[in-house]
């Protein structure tokens, strides 16, 4: 960040009075500029056996697979982002059982929510940012092909609570070892079942 969004006049990063961590500061009206994090919401679409994954037609991680998710939109809730990054992204249409995962990523200033839902029928097909869009049983699950290490995770998870008989919700934090290769540990701060 450059300039003021209120008055145009340059920002240099400072403490303000009265916070601990450095902030973009007009110098002219003093203008504190706060930097949040970032909401991805989507969804973990099932049908019977099956999950529903997109292949990305965009960066990052064109070619792999995902589920449908996005950011948040002002003036949204979580879960309506997740029916809408649903239907564009795969054209499905679900009904949502609740939330399933969060995951924080601070190396991106971003934080990953997943609910479950239910595909209300199977007319889906790839929305502009999707390649391809399938439905695969645990045993198909291109797990090398996926696209994030919180995918492969909340996969995981649900399997797994699925395997119990009982879905719990589930959180933690993505941690970057190294940017290249990527690699990346996954600590679970809670996983409980409901």
């Amino acid at each position: 960040m450059n300039f003021c969004s209120h008055c145009g006049a340059r920002v240099r990063l400072r403490v303000p009075e009265g916070d601990n961590r450095e902030r973009y500061v007009c110098t002219d009206c003093d203008t504190i500029h706060y930097q949040n994090p970032r909401i991805i919401t989507g969804c973990l679409p099932e049908w019977e056996e099956r999950v529903l994954l997109c292949r990305r037609a965009i960066e990052p991680r064109e070619g792999f697979w995902t589920l449908p998710a996005g950011f948040m939109e002002n003036g949204e809730a979580a879960h309506e982002g997740a029916v809408r990054e649903t239907l564009e992204e795969a054209g499905a249409r679900v009904e949502l059982a609740g939330l399933f995962s969060l995951f924080n990523l601070p190396h991106a200033d971003q934080v990953f929510m997943i609910f479950r839902g239910r595909l209300l029928d199977l007319d889906f097909g790839p929305g502009e940012e999707s390649l391809e869009v399938a439905l695969f049983a645990e045993q198909e699950i291109p797990w090398e092909e996926l696209a994030f290490p919180m995918v492969g995770e909340t996969l995981r998870l649900y399997f797994r609570d699925r395997a119990a008989g009982a879905f719990g919700v589930h959180a933690g934090t993505v941690v970057r070892l190294s940017k290249r290769p990527r690699r990346y540990r996954i600590e679970l701060l809670s996983s409980g079942q409901s």
